[in-house]
């Protein structure tokens, strides 16, 4: 798509779209409790410390042109740049919140491809089942270990690779509000 036809597109209202700089137009849709949990988990990470690496909605080199943008990932703190972004073996935590359009490559082809690259932790946070599963110990085809959490039970201390511990409060994840009738 060129930049004259990008210019005179119109894109769906509740998404954002991504330019990629090899011409891909990634659209994702974007809910209330999607930018909430994101809002939430960030909030979480602060504890961390204020200039802790964590990242939201930022392209992590992968190999083979997989890179992804997570919803958020935590960095080591001795992460550098390899150019414009940071490489997938700096990535100790990454964390996708499932939508509605989302949940197959959330639970499925991001469990598969975080696994084969080595990302020692990966967070399915669900609002809609109201649970969060933390995958550990990678391997070439996903992980060994998926623990599921359910919202509502308090705060859940995740280890981090490097020795810190980033602590989850589960009481604190927003749910989808019911939907009501038009105003």
């Amino acid at each position: 798509m060129g930049v004259e036809a990008i210019m005179h597109t119109e894109f769906p209202e509740g998404y954002t779209v991504f330019f990629g700089v090899d011409g891909k137009v990634i659209m994702t849709p974007q809910s209330l409790e999607h930018s909430s949990t994101i809002r939430s988990m960030q909030i979480d990470t602060l504890a961390l410390g204020r200039h802790a690496k964590v990242t939201s909605d930022v392209y992590i080199d992968f190999p083979a042109d997989e890179n992804s943008a997570p919803d958020l990932a935590i960095l080591r703190e001795d992460a550098e740049k390899q150019g414009k972004r940071y490489g997938f073996e700096d990535v100790l935590l990454i964390a996708e919140v499932v939508s509605v359009s989302s949940a197959r490559k959330d639970y499925d082809d991001c469990t598969a491809k975080y696994g084969r690259y080595g990302i020692p932790v990966y967070l399915v946070v669900d609002p809609y089942a109201a649970e969060v599963v933390v995958h550990t110990q990678p391997t070439g085809t996903g992980y060994i270990a998926a623990h599921t959490h359910q919202y509502g039970t308090g705060k859940l201390p995740i280890d981090l690779a490097d020795g810190r511990t980033f602590t989850l409060d589960l009481d604190e994840l927003p749910r989808p509000e019911p939907e009501t009738g038009a105003r």
